[in-house]
């Protein structure tokens, strides 16, 4: 009976319990786990959620899918959690779907992007998944979508027609192969070389050398799980004449300077908070404030990280969304719940926040944000700059610098 005693308007002990769900022995998880420390920490200094106390349950799923299982299927049926935040990987996100939706318990995800985790789930069946929200990142079909923006504002600021694209061989990267490509060509642009790479490889020159073969300008590259510090190092010591773009994970770290001994500069990669340099909302800074007041001496992450603002803001978006539910009783009044998700909309550290509705192509997932001039805003990009500094460069709307093209090209 333990899994039918949670989400009773928070519990019948007063607690309100989230279950953090996030690889917490990498740089990414500790900075979502740490980031969601604050969120509750925040939660409990105004009063609680529904007025109890929220208690972090913060499990580490090692980025697999059996932990993962495992890890939820404990706090859903040991420790009654009233919600789930987090995941990284999308294929342990996928993993855990079906007892999650089974049980009904909210489930946020706040890691992963593939939009299959959305389409397939919810378009399949949208009242067995309609308990499940992502507030975060933009899925990778949007931003595919922003990618090819960004190319359009590479070719004004430098020229740049001809590019390639390398992404890891993992479900999250799906769309930069499928949609990327016509995204850039439809802009007036070459796509002149694509290829995935192997999350276990860790010798990028046959890759570098057939992007530099096929003479293109810049290289998107999307990488995760893969040896991102090889590749960039690689690709700077022999001054690859291509500038290196895209989403780099390990890259968001403000440890990775240091990791590379330099070799990252000029390199960009897009990520949700802007790694901290912005200021998105009049929330941004003062989150990346108090993180750095707390962690900025203990192991990196010395900042949030992209996961770290996803946690942190659906923390705050379900407290929102209940408060106006009136109920956190996900067992009785979860139709109650799911309609409050829909009609929030959140100020986050992050960006402004809205979800998709049911009928729509993501149901329950978070909107893209677009500025003046259309362009996607709530995955801005982050350039590697002279002194280990990290600045914006994308969109202009919230750029601190200008981007910055190699030296040696």
């Amino acid at each position: 009976m333990a899994g039918c005693l949670g989400g009773i308007d928070g519990g019948d002990d007063d607690v309100f319990r989230i279950g953090h769900l996030a690889p917490t022995r990498s740089q990414m998880g500790l900075g979502a786990e740490r980031s969601i420390e604050i969120a509750v920490d925040e939660a409990n200094d105004d009063g609680g959620i529904l007025d109890q106390e929220v208690e972090l349950l913060s499990e580490n799923t090692e980025g697999q899918v059996d932990e993962g299982t495992a890890v939820v299927e404990s706090l859903v049926q040991e420790d009654d959690v009233d919600l789930l935040i987090g995941t990284f990987v999308s294929e342990v996100t996928q993993g855990v779907l079906d007892f999650v939706a089974d049980r009904n318990v909210p489930f946020i995800i706040t890691g992963s992007a593939d939009p299959e985790t959305i389409t397939e789930f919810h378009g399949r069946d949208y009242e067995q998944y309609r308990n499940v929200f992502r507030t975060g990142p933009i899925n990778s079909d949007l931003q595919a979508e922003a990618m090819g923006q960004y190319a359009e504002f590479l070719s004004e600021e430098h020229g740049w027609e001809e590019f390639a694209i390398l992404a890891d061989d993992a479900a999250w990267t799906g769309p930069f192969m499928d949609r990327l490509p016509d995204e850039i060509e439809d802009r007036g642009f070459d796509v002149v070389h694509t290829d995935t790479m192997g999350i276990e490889t860790d010798d990028f020159t046959q890759y570098l050398d057939d992007v530099d073969s096929a003479d293109a300008d810049a290289v998107f590259r999307f990488i995760a799980h893969a040896d991102s510090a090889a590749f960039i190092s690689t690709w700077q010591s022999n001054e690859y004449p291509f500038a290196v773009e895209g989403i780099n994970v390990p890259g968001m770290s403000p440890a990775f300077w240091d990791a590379t001994e330099g070799a990252c500069l000029y390199e960009t990669t897009s990520q949700s908070g802007a790694g901290g340099v912005a200021e998105l909302t009049d929330r941004t800074m003062p989150f990346v404030e108090e993180y750095e007041d707390r962690y900025a001496d203990d192991d990196p992450p010395s900042k949030p990280m992209y996961m770290g603002f996803n946690s942190y803001d659906a923390v705050h978006f379900y407290r929102e969304a209940i408060e106006s539910a009136g109920t956190a009783d996900y067992e009785s009044d979860l139709d109650d719940i799911v309609d409050a998700m829909l009609e929030t909309e959140h100020t986050g550290a992050a960006g402004e926040m809205v979800l998709y509705g049911e009928d729509s192509e993501y149901p329950n997932d978070l909107r893209e944000t677009r500025d003046e001039d259309d362009f996607i805003s709530n995955f801005p990009m982050t350039q590697w700059q002279e002194g280990g500094e990290v600045e914006c460069v994308f969109p202009e709307s919230d750029a601190t610098a200008d981007h910055v093209a190699p030296e040696w090209l």
